[in-house]
């Protein structure tokens, strides 16, 4: 059975999915990878689902384009173990005072492995229960 949701054929991509890509390679080329995101088999791949194209490795992991105010890099793009929840770690330290209590423990182990931990805000004691 084929996967039809997502694909790394090229010739599937539309004209602007083609300009992600090459969005991701620039970034990719200028400011390299995010530090915690191997570099063994990295690919393009595409989510005809959602429309994300993306950079994905051998781990499965996922690194995704973003553009701000700090400039065009790529980021690496999380779920969470518990509950799923996904996105860059700017996204998820919005969301960390509601994660349950393993997704906060899973997202501390990031914040320490990227030497971020003094950006996680205190734990609210209800959510430790």
């Amino acid at each position: 059975m084929t996967n039809n949701t997502y694909t790394e054929d090229l010739s599937q991509f539309g004209t602007r999915e083609l300009e992600e890509a090459k969005n991701l390679l620039v970034a990719m080329f200028d400011n390299g990878l995010p530090s915690d995101f191997d570099n063994d088999g990295v690919k393009i791949g595409f989510n005809k689902n959602s429309g994300y194209v993306f950079l994905t490795n051998s781990d499965y992991q996922v690194a995704i384009y973003e553009e701000t105010e700090r400039g065009k890099y790529l980021a690496s793009f999380y779920t969470s173990p518990y509950n799923g929840i996904e996105g860059t770690f700017e996204d998820l330290l919005d969301e960390f005072q509601d994660m349950h209590p393993e997704d906060q423990e899973w997202f501390q182990d990031i914040a320490k492995n990227l030497d971020r931990e003094d950006e996680l805000p205190e734990l609210k004691e209800s959510n430790n229960a």
